[in-house]
Formats: structure tokens, sequence, C-alpha cells
């Protein structure tokens, strides 16, 4: 795949890569201290435009069941620990993203 995307989770920033290069970092909100973000090397398994809820305009789920990359209705939590250990994302930001990478992306968390 010529798309990765690495995350941080103590800088709050997921960065884009093609072909090894960072092309793009975003700002994010991440797992809050008892729900952290699980690191690891995982793949988008799935996309879903306006999944509803608190999940903003857009879900592109990780292969680990349950956790995903998604946009948010409370675009102040960005910078924040406050999820329940999903990646989220400005709404515009997850839209962009969404358009670039292809299901089967691996994303790679880190602390």
């Amino acid at each position: 795949m010529p798309y990765e995307i690495y995350i941080s989770t103590t800088r709050k920033r997921l960065a884009l890569v093609k072909d090894g290069k960072v092309i793009k970092r975003y700002p994010i909100g991440v797992g809050k201290m008892l729900t952290p973000t699980p690191t690891g090397t995982y793949t988008i398994i799935n996309k879903a435009p306006n999944p509803g809820g608190p999940f903003g305009v857009m879900w592109m789920g990780l292969s680990r069941p349950h956790y995903g990359i998604h946009g948010t209705d409370t675009p102040s939590s960005i910078g924040k620990n406050v999820s329940k250990g999903c990646v989220r994302m400005h709404n515009n930001h997850v839209l962009e993203l969404s358009k670039i990478v292809p299901i089967g992306t691996k994303v790679v968390i880190r602390a």
C-alpha cells in the first residue's frame, strides 16, 4: 500500500505517509486514561459516512473491533484525552483523509 497512517497518542497527531514520506499531519483526540487508545498495527477495514451519534461525518473502522478513526460533534475535544479509545478528528479532516486512503491502509498507533 502506498499510504500509511501513523498516530502518536502522546503528541495527539496523525501523520499521513505516502511512499515513506509524511505528506500531511492532523491534530487528533485520543482515549482517556481509563479507556486508552490501543497501540499496535491495524488496518482500515471499512468506512461509513454519517454514522450518527458522536462520530461526526465519517467512521473508518480499524481491524481491532470497536475502534476507529472518526469525526466528532465536539470539535473542542481535539488535542485532548477524551475518547473511549477511538481516534477523533475534525470533521473536515476526517473527510479529507477518508477520500485519500483506501480500505486496507495500514494504521500504526504508538504512545
